[in-house]
């Protein structure tokens, strides 16, 4: 009989104790989305990053202006890039996305600065330009909006921020490094290593298929061929182009986003540019671009000041990293700020 009764009683304390240890796991709000509660509530939070990063109260920001440094309650800083960099009007998940972005650049280049102080601004991390993210005063965002905007998209953002506070994007146990971001992808983003020096896991190329509100599409800008050499050798002053006529100009390779890589322009020993210089040295939005050509007034096909040369573009940036008119068009079908990142920054996590 009592080995009935502690039987009993053994089977009693089971069905109490695992639903509640459950429960303190999982929270309210089943598994999905509740992990990490459950983690804090058991104190295992953090076992999972082989470096954890604690955020700071402020940032130093260098204001390049006014060549002055100023200190920045951190999260006011993160809020007013987002409000900087990204339209207020875009839906709330893709603010959320990316304020946990630039939260991220933030924490990176101060974790950079603790190694090597940069040679743009060595007395702070970060700067206000697109060197580091654009970043404005509440009260010089609010002048460059329209009227009432700090009353709905100021606020919006701010909400935005508030709900993702403290995190960033980790990969491999690792904060992000490069959360790199850019306005439209046209698209397909790119491959790092195909834009910059470095190959990083989490910035691989992907498709960003709900573009359809963006900025830059089918952009046409034109040229003769002598005004197009005369800007690309002010751009690249050392660069021997040689002779610029329309046989001598072609677009030799192209990488996994479908951007130039690669293009010809004249017979010079400095003939073979690439994408990214074009794009710079002519001013264009992206080097996701085609090329034709047509007939000025006294045309001929080896005349440099009758040939024009049009360069046919889509998209807008580096197209490396998180897309923010994509962005904005996921979370328009329905995808959650975390869905978002982890779309753009392959492999990634949110905490």
């Amino acid at each position: 009989m009592k080995t009935m009764i502690r039987t009993l009683l053994a089977g009693i304390l089971f069905l109490l104790v695992v639903p509640l240890a459950v429960g303190l796991l999982l929270g309210d709000g089943g598994l999905a989305g509740s992990l990490e509660e459950g983690q804090a509530k058991l104190g295992l939070t953090g076992i999972s990053f082989a470096n954890k990063v604690e955020l700071p109260e402020t940032i130093d920001v260098w204001i390049e202006e006014e060549e002055k440094t100023v200190s920045v309650d951190f999260e006011a800083y993160v809020s007013r890039v987002v409000a900087s960099e990204m339209p207020s009007a875009f839906e709330l998940e893709a603010l959320k996305a990316q304020s946990v972005a630039a939260r991220t650049f933030a924490a990176a280049k101060i974790e950079k600065y603790q190694q090597k102080k940069p040679e743009a601004h060595p007395d702070a991390p970060v700067c206000n330009t697109t060197h580091c993210q654009v970043y404005k005063t509440e009260k010089g965002l609010i002048a460059s909006h329209e009227d009432g905007w700090e009353e709905e998209g100021w606020k919006k953002i701010q909400k935005a921020c508030k709900a993702t506070k403290g995190e960033l994007l980790y990969y491999d146990g690792e904060m992000v490094m490069q959360p790199l971001f850019f306005s439209s992808s046209g698209g397909q983003t790119e491959n790092s290593e195909d834009v910059f020096v470095g190959a990083y896991p989490y910035l691989v190329s992907v498709s960003s298929p709900y573009e359809e509100k963006a900025t830059h599409q089918n952009e046409e800008t034109t040229f003769t061929l002598k005004e197009m050499k005369e800007k690309l050798q002010a751009a690249f002053p050392n660069k021997d182009f040689g002779s610029v006529t329309q046989d001598k100009i072609k677009i030799l390779s192209r990488t996994a986003g479908g951007r130039v890589a690669q293009i010809q322009i004249g017979d010079g020993a400095d003939s073979k540019l690439k994408g990214t210089e074009v794009r710079t040295g002519l001013g264009l939005s992206s080097t996701l671009f085609s090329i034709s050509f047509a007939e000025g007034e006294g045309w001929n096909s080896s005349s440099p000041s009758k040939t024009k040369i049009t360069f046919t573009s889509n998209g807008s940036g580096h197209g490396v990293g998180l897309s923010q008119y994509g962005a904005d068009g996921m979370a328009k079908e329905g995808y959650k700020y975390k869905e978002i990142l982890q779309h753009y920054y392959s492999g990634t996590e949110v905490y």
